[in-house]
């Protein structure tokens, strides 16, 4: 990609930063001239990351906070950090996830897979939300992924103590993503904020490696034909987080830079209703 200015003076704040689909939506960005805020867990993989990055794109305005996700705490630090040193949000992207294999629980108590891949787009979003307001024309993209086609939100059993799977816990989150996506557009109506959600696609990372049983075989063995490259994978993150075409537009669900529909379930307005009402309970914020 070549470097150009068309993000110059814009602020992109991108979770999951340090490596695969992640990496390559930062460096992206910072190559059209954005001002990059990388969000990581573990600081020597994100000072690296922060440094190749700068030095591939030419650009040295690449910041980098440290946060684990899963932990609501960390989330606040890390919201409060940021509002600290910027006074604009012109883009954020919730790209940071996991699947676990076995049923853990967060350090709030909560299962893991869902701690980490929805209560933490969600309460991260609200935070920076008066921020996003007062940058608009700004822009929410949160990665989702096709597996919500094999998970419903189960609102009895969320947390999966009767009955775990990696593969649920995974889908359920995923399905999480895109109800969260299309609720929040619709409570955004009218600020100049947009919120999209997408499916990168299968990327070659090391996602899935460690899960174990089938979907981590899928993941890391059988699906390796068929998989992207990060780079190729990180293609509509980029074009939703800068893309002149998709000024406005908000509440859609995105593979391949085209639109696409979800499950059924995720545009079921008392679903939407029901989780946003339920994770700010989980997330102890009032929106």
């Amino acid at each position: 990609m070549s470097i150009t200015a068309t993000m110059k003076g814009k602020i992109c704040l991108i979770t999951g930063a340090n490596s695969g689909i992640g990496y390559e939506t930062a460096l992206a960005l910072a190559k059209m001239g954005a001002q990059i805020v990388m969000v990581c867990r573990n600081r020597s993989k994100g000072e690296a990351a922060q440094a190749k990055i700068k030095s591939e794109s030419g650009n040295q305005l690449v910041d980098l906070l440290i946060a684990d996700l899963s932990v609501q705490q960390s989330i606040r630090d890390l919201a409060a950090a940021f509002m600290a040193k910027y006074n604009r949000l012109d883009v954020l992207v919730n790209n940071a996830g996991g699947a676990i294999g076995k049923r853990e629980l967060s350090a709030d108590g909560y299962e893991m897979t869902f701690a980490l891949n929805h209560l933490a787009y969600f309460l991260l979003t609200n935070l920076l939300l008066d921020t996003l307001k007062t940058s608009a024309p700004s822009r929410i993209v949160s990665v989702a992924s096709e597996y919500e086609q094999f998970a419903a939100l189960d609102f009895d059993d969320l947390m999966l103590e009767k009955k775990y799977g990696v593969n649920k816990a995974y889908g359920q989150s995923k399905r999480a993503n895109i109800v969260f996506s299309y609720e929040l557009a619709k409570r955004l109506a009218g600020t100049g904020v947009t919120a999209n959600c997408l499916h990168p696609g299968v990327v070659r990372t090391n996602f899935g490696s460690q899960t174990g049983g089938l979907f981590g075989m899928v993941w890391a063995g059988l699906a390796r034909p068929f998989e992207l490259s990060p780079e190729q994978g990180a293609q509509t993150i980029i074009y939703l987080a800068s893309s002149p075409e998709v000024e406005g537009v908000t509440g859609q669900y995105y593979t391949n830079k085209k639109p696409i529909k979800s499950h059924a379930q995720t545009y079921d307005p008392a679903v939407q209703t029901r989780l946003w009402q339920v994770s700010e309970q989980l997330t102890r914020v009032k929106v």
